[in-house]
């Protein structure tokens, strides 16, 4: 059951998907209309889950469900991943490979494989206070607080 993804508590569960690039308007519009028909349609054992769905800076999809009505388990998470499957075919692009990083250079959201982060890094081409995309949160309310932080505040310190 699709609701207004503001209206999720903070402890709602998250999965958040970051392309390898930019989606167009029209594309977001498409994947947008998907997943609406896809969280509509969400179950877990035969329960509807109380589900909503965000796109950001047309680069990434993020996946909320209210676990307290109903928990996600084993089948609708895989039926979640399917559906990011799918948009990756569909669209051409990786949803799902987590060594990859997204920072903000300026206004500009820039997207890099790892070990060119790490590069970067050394280079002292991005800094500390360079903000990153913390993808690894697991609540509504960790995205709110800690998704956009500067690298020191999040797993990637490890690089400077």
């Amino acid at each position: 059951m699709f609701v207004p993804f503001d209206t999720l508590p903070g402890e709602s569960k998250i999965w958040i998907y970051q392309s390898n690039r930019k989606f167009s308007d029209e594309e977001i519009q498409e994947i947008e209309a998907e997943l609406k028909f896809f969280t509509e349609n969400w179950i877990s054992h035969g329960h509807p889950l109380e589900a909503s769905f965000e796109t950001r800076y047309n680069r990434f999809i993020i996946i909320a469900v209210n676990q307290n009505v109903q928990v996600a388990t084993g089948c609708s998470i895989d039926a979640s991943v399917q559906i990011i499957q799918n948009l990756e075919q569909k669209y051409n692009v990786d949803l799902l490979d987590k060594m990859n990083v997204t920072f903000k250079i300026g206004d500009h959201v820039a997207f890099k494989p790892l070990i060119e982060f790490k590069k970067m890094a050394k280079e002292k081409a991005v800094s500390e206070n360079t903000i990153v995309f913390n993808n690894l949160l697991n609540t509504l309310g960790e995205l709110n607080d800690f998704w956009e932080v500067p690298a020191n505040e999040s797993w990637h310190n490890r690089f400077f």
